[in-house]
């Protein structure tokens, strides 16, 4: 039996939202692959636990229907739907390793062109991080951080602390995470930024940027930002509303809010850069092991839809949830 009768006998399982706030495993036939395409078994998956919250629920709105479909989505918002972005896995024939940005499943296959390489000295775990990474170097290129910068990034989820460890290698850059949770701090230690709480925090930088998801972030975020300093706005709130002081300081301080959203390759990089040459530097950024810190827990495939209902409605401590696979 040749390899693509064999491929379309076998199943491949992926994660879905069958409805907002409930999660089921659904299987399906692997479709063979044709002559650019590679069949990849899947080694970790993980939870881009802010985005795929608010598709959980449902949360995304009418509106941003097309402009949040993610790279292989099955289905449409509200659900069924089958969604995400951060996937580890193994080619069938090579044995390379690769990371894609495929939703949770099992088994799939894809264009060749659509995976990258993961280098020898990125474990599987860090490799996940590639998407939330990618999230985080536009973030730089759309701001433009510079030495000696004061900088403050509230909000101490994944994407936050990625933005605060790259804005800490700047020489002479003075860096705080912001964040209510205390818990932070250690994680802050651990990427060699500094840590406040939204009180503490101090005034007067260079560059904040806001991804904590929240008004109160945002509000923080204008109270931290120096004279004409920009505001760089990561969070996304799906259909929620969202309300900012634009009373009280914002324009004796000719503050400006600019967004920053992973969809486009950042302006100032955009005539030299493609996605994937922005992708693959991303990957190679988790190189360094200091990114594990960031890894706060895992569990098995089949038990997603739990996983997710209980990750949405308590999320606690966690930071990258990392799916493992059999």
């Amino acid at each position: 039996m040749g390899e693509a009768s064999m491929l379309n006998k076998a199943v491949e399982r992926s994660f879905w939202v069958a409805a907002p706030g409930r999660g089921e495993i659904r299987a399906a036939p692997v479709h063979a692959p044709g002559p650019d395409d590679v069949v990849v078994e899947t080694v970790r998956s993980a939870i881009s636990r802010g985005t795929e919250a608010l598709v959980f629920m449902g949360h995304v709105p009418e509106s941003q229907y097309s402009a949040m479909r993610c790279p292989f989505q099955d289905g449409d918002f509200p659900a069924p739907v089958k969604y995400g972005y951060a996937s580890a896995g193994v080619v069938q024939d090579s044995g390379a390793r690769v990371f894609c940005l495929y939703p949770h499943q099992d088994r799939y296959v894809a264009p060749a062109a659509s995976v990258i390489t993961i280098p020898d000295d990125v474990s599987d775990d860090r490799a996940v991080l590639a998407a939330n990474m990618e999230t985080a170097v536009n973030a730089m290129w759309d701001s433009g951080p510079r030495i000696g910068d004061r900088i403050a990034v509230v909000g101490g989820g994944v994407v936050g602390c990625m933005v605060a460890a790259l804005c800490g290698r700047l020489p002479g850059a003075r860096v705080q995470l912001v964040d209510v949770n205390p818990n932070r701090a250690a994680v802050a230690a651990a990427l060699n930024v500094g840590f406040a709480a939204p009180k503490d925090a101090t005034g007067s930088a260079d560059i904040v940027f806001h991804a904590s998801g929240v008004s109160a972030g945002l509000t923080t975020a204008l109270g931290l930002a120096g004279f004409e300093a920009p505001i760089i706005e990561m969070s996304w709130y799906g259909d929620r509303a969202v309300s900012a002081p634009l009373g009280e300081a914002f324009h004796a301080k000719r503050l400006s809010i600019r967004a920053s959203q992973v969809g486009a390759v950042a302006a100032s990089r955009r005539s030299r850069r493609t996605r994937r040459d922005r992708l693959t530097f991303a990957m190679g950024l988790l190189r360094d092991p200091m990114f594990d810190c960031l890894i706060t827990g895992r569990s098995a495939f089949e038990d997603l839809p739990e996983t997710m209902a209980s990750l949405v409605s308590d999320p606690g401590d966690t930071l990258c949830h990392v799916v493992t696979y059999s």
